[in-house]
């Protein structure tokens, strides 16, 4: 993992605050990593704000020696948006789950996603609402039995990374809880990223949905269910790096390396970095069936950013009219005075 030498310690961006989650609760090792990646990263804690909306995973605010702002349901994303503009040197971090992010939020997170905002968006995918005790969220798979689903969903989730693609993402990178270092690294790849990063956490909930990725999660299993994506390496996977992904046709597929006639020359270099989104989706797509889980950085692109082009607009605008104060723009028109 790439770090750089930094002035801060995990230790400067913790506020002592009793972290009030359930126990085993992978929002604790998201807010370890996290405090981590801050540090890694070198930004000041007075430089950096923390924004959520609502949710279990909302109230990871309270706990950051930063600035924070706990809003409302769903409309994390529109006041980060806000804050970016109004404070373009600070580094925002928005914390969403899966229902505040993606249900009531979804318009506001596909438009932060399409406007390219610098701000570092962390969606914790617990595929439930655990906050409001148990029912099924955005993301809860078809035939998914909940409080508010007994006899199971009728509907298709939505893919988080799909959302991201629909909507031009540049940077979309994936973690598990319980994987704290991939966690770390693509945290921190997420901040040096200019525009809008969407990480998403693979997140348990001990309470009302234990379990849910156990199958590409627990330790016995984690090698050969996903494969951990490094812009420039081989696409390899498995407890021996046995196994990689290869072209098929246009479609990806998972071979032994040294079977069937495959060879390590066979398989993918990946390339974050490619403006082409082709690969990239079909990568974050994978879903540790036929294919492993892509964990991550998946992409990483240049483009145009929001706020950087609203303050070189407003500059421009300021010198071709001559304004230089608020006041100045008001009566720069015709003015009449009423007596």
């Amino acid at each position: 993992m790439e770090c750089t030498a930094s002035q801060y310690k995990a230790s400067d961006f913790k506020n002592g605050s009793p972290v009030r989650w359930c126990a085993g609760c992978g929002d604790h090792a998201v807010l370890n990593s996290l405090h981590k990646a801050m540090a890694d990263l070198g930004v000041a804690p007075e430089m950096t704000a923390v924004i959520s909306g609502i949710g279990c995973s909302s109230r990871l605010p309270y706990y950051m020696n930063t600035y924070g702002f706990h809003t409302i349901h769903g409309r994390g994303a529109a006041v980060a948006t806000g804050f970016k503009v109004a404070n373009p040197a600070m580094t925002v971090w928005q914390i969403s789950g899966d229902g505040d992010g993606l249900a009531i939020g979804g318009n506001h997170f596909i438009h932060a996603v399409r406007r390219n905002v610098d701000i570092n968006i962390l969606l914790l995918n617990n595929r439930i609402y655990g906050l409001t005790k148990g029912q099924y969220s955005p993301t809860s798979a078809r035939g998914f039995v909940s409080k508010s689903s007994p006899y199971g969903t009728t509907e298709d989730p939505f893919i988080p990374a799909e959302l991201v693609f629909g909507a031009r993402g540049t940077f979309f990178g994936r973690a598990i809880d319980v994987d704290l270092p991939v966690s770390r690294e693509v945290m921190l790849a997420a901040a040096r990223h200019k525009g809008t990063s969407v990480t998403e956490i693979l997140q348990n909930c001990m309470i009302f949905n234990n379990g849910i990725h156990s199958g590409i999660a627990d330790k016995e299993v984690r090698a050969d269910r996903t494969i951990h994506l490094r812009h420039g390496e081989k696409m390899l996977f498995g407890k021996n790096n046995e196994k990689g992904i290869v072209a098929d046709g246009f479609a990806l597929k998972a071979v032994e390396i040294g079977k069937d006639g495959w060879t390590i020359d066979d398989v993918l270099v990946h390339d974050a970095h490619c403006p082409r989104n082709f690969l990239h989706q079909q990568l974050a797509m994978m879903d540790g069936n036929e294919l492993p889980v892509a964990v991550g950085v998946i992409r990483d692109v240049e483009a145009p950013v929001y706020d950087q082009e609203v303050a070189l607009q407003v500059e421009t605008v300021k010198a071709k009219k001559g304004f230089s104060t608020l006041r100045d723009m008001l009566l720069a028109g015709d003015t009449w005075t009423v007596s």
